[in-house]
């Protein structure tokens, strides 16, 4: 299974949520803290290391906050 992580540029989030409700691997939260223009940004939950980087968080943010990297399980030979 491909293993995936997220750049989140939490400064620009509005802490909308739509991308919390539209991952499929449900690693996305809202944020403990606020940011500069007072909202709740999403943080990505690693402790599970479930995302695959599928990028359906960056297809659904309005704000265009996700840089989605995911890299391939390799197959052994």
């Amino acid at each position: 299974m491909a293993q995936g992580t997220l750049l989140i540029q939490t400064d620009r989030c509005k802490g909308c949520g739509l991308c919390i409700r539209a991952c499929p691997q449900q690693v996305l939260v809202a944020g403990q803290h606020f940011n500069a223009l007072g909202y709740q940004p999403v943080q990505l939950d690693e402790a599970h290391r479930r995302c695959t980087g599928c990028g359906v968080c960056a297809w659904v943010c309005p704000d265009l906050v996700f840089t989605v990297y995911r890299e391939s399980a390799g197959r052994a030979g």
